[in-house]
């Protein structure tokens, strides 16, 4: 099984300096990794820096998705505007405990629709939500026209799951991929997702645990 072809390879660190940031897009580009997911303020240089060879990756409203609606479509459409190939957003949390889903639902699309044809993925936090809101927010991801769900940021006090990625399978329509993200600590843990129907990956370690086996 190929796993490094479906890795974000990922630095998000609030510490990361361009020299991290390059060493990253390095061994993406080497490895063949599906992209590299890195922080905003370094998508414009990391984009001219890796010319096309690798996809760009940045987040948005991260890590904990309370920016308003309208800063989420300015990160985005600054992301786009520097290089970026592909968009992850937090969603608003506090919106989903309120009840408020058509917010939520109206604030993924005005991103996804800043994001024009770039791939959109959504994080959810799962280890924040009860099972009944991750089957609402599976709906609503699959209508609001973005192309993945994604389980967690890496700074939240969980990460992905197996338990999560088959509520999501159950409950997602076909046109949304899935992107398990935060806490895979090992290769077992990647093929597990992969064979559950996992198409992303987002790490910062699981590249490095594979060359270096």
């Amino acid at each position: 099984m190929n796993i490094i072809c479906h890795i974000d390879h990922t630095l998000l660190k609030q510490t990361a300096t361009w020299q991290q940031i390059q060493q990253l897009c390095k061994e993406a580009i080497q490895q063949k990794t599906a992209s590299v997911c890195i922080p905003p303020s370094y998508v414009k240089k990391a984009s001219e820096f890796v010319n096309g060879q690798i996809a760009i990756c940045t987040v948005i409203g991260f890590p904990n998705g309370y920016h308003t609606t309208e800063v989420k479509v300015f990160e985005t459409e600054n992301a786009i505007k520097n290089g970026a190939n592909e968009i992850d957003m937090v969603i608003n949390l506090g919106w989903v405990n309120d009840g408020l889903f058509d917010l939520v639902e109206q604030e993924i699309k005005a991103v996804k629709k800043a994001c024009r044809n770039h791939i959109l993925k959504v994080i959810v936090e799962t280890c924040y939500l009860t099972n009944e809101q991750k089957q609402i927010l599976c709906k609503i991801v699959s209508h609001s026209g973005a192309d993945y769900i994604k389980t967690s940021t890496g700074f939240g006090n969980g990460g992905a799951t197996v338990e999560d990625i088959k509520l999501f399978s159950e409950n997602i329509s076909n046109n949304v991929k899935i992107k398990a993200a935060g806490g895979i600590k090992s290769v077992s843990d990647a093929e597990e997702f992969l064979n559950m129907g996992v198409e992303r990956l987002g790490s910062s370690s699981l590249l490095s645990m594979i060359t270096q086996k």
